[in-house]
């Protein structure tokens, strides 16, 4: 469900939970080092930089519940001192914080060495704020309100990718088809697709899924923002105009129907 503070109610208290046993120096400069697979008995490690105390509260109840071994910062400053140890698997920053800014954060772990993938969240949304974000060094961009269950696949997605080069991690592929989240421009077989806003955010959504069933209810939910059905045909028909924008001159198609349950995306 969408992070709605208004609603917002602990559920269960969160136990101590550390990130600092995995025998790394603790040097302003150390280097992270590969990351091991997801299938590692540990668990993933997120530093959250939020300073609002609800909303992280909120965010390291879930991650917790999921598995996850959450610590928090609760500005900026104290988050750069944590993150610079290089114990994370991944970081989630908001772009406005006390005493020093999300971005510059950011930019001053790069400047270290430390390529710990950084996922900024924020309620600043414009297409702008986004390019700002990812050409600091974040990986990736999640708007309040959001669904905590898309947060923590994001994250999930960004420690899978955490060896992969920078640059890379803004491109999404599968087969010859390529999403880049930067320029938010997508490409098949050397050929740009111009796609409508809700069209490139269906894509992008079946791509970070890509060989995995995604439902109409999914679809609705994370594309549209409904939770509820509204009894028409809108999924089928973004879907169509997407396999025609996608398979144009007799290309293979990328998107099959899964009946009775709905869509998959190809993998390489």
């Amino acid at each position: 469900m969408a992070i709605e503070f208004s609603q917002w109610r602990p559920i269960l208290p969160l136990p101590s939970r550390s990130c600092n046993n995995k025998g790394l120096s603790n040097s302003n400069t150390a280097m992270r080092p590969t990351a091991a697979p997801l299938e590692r008995a540990s668990p993933l490690c997120v530093l959250l930089i939020e300073d609002e105390p609800q909303s992280a509260l909120y965010m390291s109840e879930g991650l917790a519940n999921a598995g996850w071994e959450v610590q928090i910062a609760s500005d900026g400053a104290a988050g750069l001192a944590q993150a610079r140890s290089g114990a994370f698997d991944v970081l989630v920053v908001d772009r406005m914080l006390p005493e020093m800014d999300g971005l510059s954060l950011v930019l001053a772990l790069r400047d270290d060495g430390v390529q710990t993938p950084v996922l900024f969240l924020t309620a600043m949304g414009s297409v702008a704020d986004r390019v700002a974000g990812l050409k600091a060094g974040g990986d990736d961009y999640l708007v309040k309100p959001f669904y905590l269950d898309e947060l923590e696949a994001r994250l999930q997605a960004l420690a899978r990718r955490s060896t992969t080069p920078l640059r890379e991690r803004t491109l999404l592929r599968t087969r010859d088809l390529t999403l880049d989240r930067l320029t938010q421009s997508v490409a098949r077989g050397g050929r740009t697709v111009e796609l409508l806003p809700l069209e490139y955010k269906l894509l992008e959504f079946m791509m970070l899924n890509a060989g995995r069933p995604v439902t109409r209810a999914m679809l609705l939910e994370r594309v549209w923002g409904f939770q509820f059905d509204p009894r028409t045909n809108i999924v089928e028909t973004h879907i169509s105009r997407l396999r025609g924008k996608l398979d144009e001159s007799g290309a293979e198609p990328l998107i099959t129907t899964l009946r009775g349950v709905g869509y998959v995306i190809r993998a390489d």
